[in-house]
């Protein structure tokens, strides 16, 4: 913990390890889409992309790969707790190397699944450990499942709004920044507080390289690398009651109703609603504004003036809390139902 408080208490300190990491990841994007145009890892138009040029793409696997080093450095300097650096660095360096070979192979969506299952079994197994859930009475065998449940929804979750360029990575960051800087207003004392930091300056450097228009995509290996680490750290932190549900409702509450809407419209309009498709708000405007940047854009305008100050407010009065959710997931639930599958039904 003194680790942790010298960080945050020194500003430059925390500079110099921001700047670091994202000199570091911008050296190894800049590499590495060098080596994927060579290798033909690219990401080539087809009827679910909006992209009308092959762009090289497993470029998460750079920010992941960084990201996990500083994970076991932090262990390694007792820092980090072993049952996180098991959830956190194996955990999300498994998800980004299974993400990184789906980009080169294409991974039939059965086996996806059987794999993101794996992976959710193996952060509970670890979270488990902290001895927050019940594991000598009935409720554990109703926790285990809808712990499971929860992440692989975590994962394609994430997965789902990586569609347009900048989209999931300026989420990423936006969502990290806003919980360093919860942790911060609540003295938070958790060994995440670190870890929601260096995750931040991680994602930073690859905005650079993915705002639109796009010089290299994140892939799988970006977002279910994402999506397992933000599944697993609502959990946690809700659990020990550092950040409550409402409050990631609110940081969340943007991707929340699109993946949510999007999911529900299909069941009832689309007969193969499993399928692949490109039927999410965000895309249809993208294709309406033929503008990846635009819509973007708007969207982390959305979490600037409205998830943010919400998300405060929750922390400022926690008794408004539930209030704040639904006012917060109000207008992106009305956008989606407008611009998404009902539109392109129509």
């Amino acid at each position: 913990m003194s680790f942790i408080n010298s960080v945050f208490g020194s500003l430059q300190l925390s500079l110099l390890i921001f700047c670091s990491i994202i000199l570091l990841c911008s050296i190894g994007i800049y590499f590495y889409r060098i080596i994927a145009v060579h290798k033909g890892i690219v990401a080539n138009p087809n009827f679910r992309s909006l992209h009308e040029t092959p762009i090289p793409r497993g470029g998460g696997i750079v920010f992941a790969t960084i990201f996990v080093f500083c994970v076991f450095v932090l262990w390694e300097y007792d820092v980090l707790a072993y049952e996180l650096l098991m959830i956190i660095g194996v955990g999300g360096l498994g998800t980004a190397l299974f993400g990184f070979f789906d980009d080169i192979y294409n991974i039939r969506a059965s086996r996806k699944l059987i794999m993101q299952i794996i992976f959710s079994v193996w952060a509970f197994y670890w979270i488990n450990q902290y001895s927050i859930f019940p594991s000598e009475n009935f409720l554990f065998f109703i926790t285990m499942p809808v712990t499971i449940i929860f992440l692989v929804w975590t994962i394609n979750a994430y997965n789902f709004i990586d569609g347009i360029d900048g989209m999931a990575i300026s989420g990423a960051f936006y969502i990290c920044a806003s919980l360093t800087l919860i942790m911060l207003l609540t003295d938070g004392k958790s060994d995440l507080a670190i870890i929601f930091f260096l995750l931040m300056a991680s994602v930073s450097a690859f905005i650079f390289f993915n705002w639109p228009p796009a010089s290299i995509l994140m892939g799988d290996s970006g977002s279910i690398f994402l999506g397992y680490l933000f599944g697993t750290f609502i959990i946690i932190t809700f659990i020990q009651n550092e950040i409550s549900l409402w409050t990631w409702i609110i940081i969340f509450s943007y991707f929340f109703a699109d993946t949510t809407v999007t999911l529900l419209a299909r069941l009832i309009l689309v007969k193969k609603w499993y399928g692949a498709h490109r039927s999410h708000a965000y895309q249809n405007l993208a294709r309406i504004m033929n503008s990846h940047l635009k819509v973007t854009f708007g969207v982390v305008v959305y979490h600037i003036i409205w998830s943010l100050p919400l998300s405060l407010w929750t922390i400022f009065q926690p008794e408004m809390a539930p209030l704040a959710a639904i006012v917060s997931v109000f207008p992106a639930f009305i956008l989606v139902y407008r611009y998404g599958p009902l539109l392109s039904s129509s």
